[in-house]
């Protein structure tokens, strides 16, 4: 080992650099891709056996190594079957040239996003139509978008207000805006099962609630019986929001460059730590 050091010329070790931080690279975006996604399930589960697989070959275990052998044998075909829809989705990045990951938007774009929502929100809060809009943060939703209808669409009041319109082809469902961009309508959402939730709350509120226990998404709801303002983050909802609040809260999580303790707590603590609505 010392021997191969001490004859690398910087040419090699430039080489070397450069391999360790392309493969990095490669598994960072890996992880991005299937992070937020039931592919996080699977790959621990893969992990487990690695460990047993190891077990089983340090303590000389016959049966058991000879098991995981015939796994492991079987397993690739099965790793391609069970990862089906991350590995599409890689691809069709990589085709789109958007491997390398998304701009941050700056500010000035988050506050004309938030803009367009609000003049949307107060209309539709007026005249009790019932809304769902999702905003992906760091966990990706795309396993969401794809349950509904695409839109790849700039977000403005015009198109939310049309799209949550009853007995429209679009108004069943929620929204998912990623990036700034409006990527699909009436997706289809995990309900949480959360005993504890106010039987009051329907399914957008429920829907709301489950999507923000499995990923770090924000939502806004629109009641359709009250035409109240709710907000759910981390598994909790605060109902009934002032427009300065939502207005606050939103910029502070979809603004780029923040931190994520500056993202935390404050807003909770203000309305009351509000889990069952």
């Amino acid at each position: 080992m010392m021997n191969y050091f001490t004859n690398l010329t910087w040419i090699d070790r430039v080489k070397d650099v450069a391999d360790i931080l392309i493969v990095t690279y490669i598994v960072y975006q890996l992880i991005l891709l299937v992070r937020g996604t039931r592919a996080v399930q699977l790959l621990k589960g893969i992990l487990v056996l690695v460990i047993i697989w190891a077990i089983s070959s340090w303590l000389d275990l016959y049966t058991l190594k000879w098991l995981m052998d015939r796994m492991f044998t079987f397993g690739v075909v099965a790793i391609f079957i069970i990862f089906q829809p991350e590995l599409r989705r890689g691809l069709e990045q990589i085709g789109r040239g958007k491997f390398v990951g998304r701009n941050s938007a700056d500010e000035e774009e988050v506050g004309k996003m938030i803009g367009e929502l609000m003049k949307a929100i107060t209309y539709l809060s007026r005249r009790k139509i019932g809304a769902l809009i999702v905003f992906e943060r760091n966990t990706g939703l795309n396993e969401y978008t794809e349950s509904g209808i695409p839109m790849k669409s700039v977000v403005t009041s015009e198109l939310l207000i049309n799209i949550f319109t009853p007995n429209t082809p679009l108004h069943d469902g929620a929204v998912i805006v990623q990036n700034r961009t409006l990527s699909a309508a009436a997706c289809y959402l995990p309900l949480s099962e959360n005993p504890f939730i106010s039987k009051e709350l329907g399914t957008r509120h429920r829907a709301a609630i489950g999507i923000s226990e499995v990923a770090d998404s924000i939502s806004v709801i629109v009641s359709e019986e009250t035409g109240q303002v709710s907000l759910a983050l981390d598994g909790k909802v605060v109902r009934d929001v002032s427009e300065e609040g939502l207005v606050s809260k939103l910029y502070e999580l979809l603004k780029p460059n923040t931190s994520a303790k500056e993202k935390k707590g404050w807003f909770w603590r203000k309305k009351g730590d509000e889990p069952n609505g």
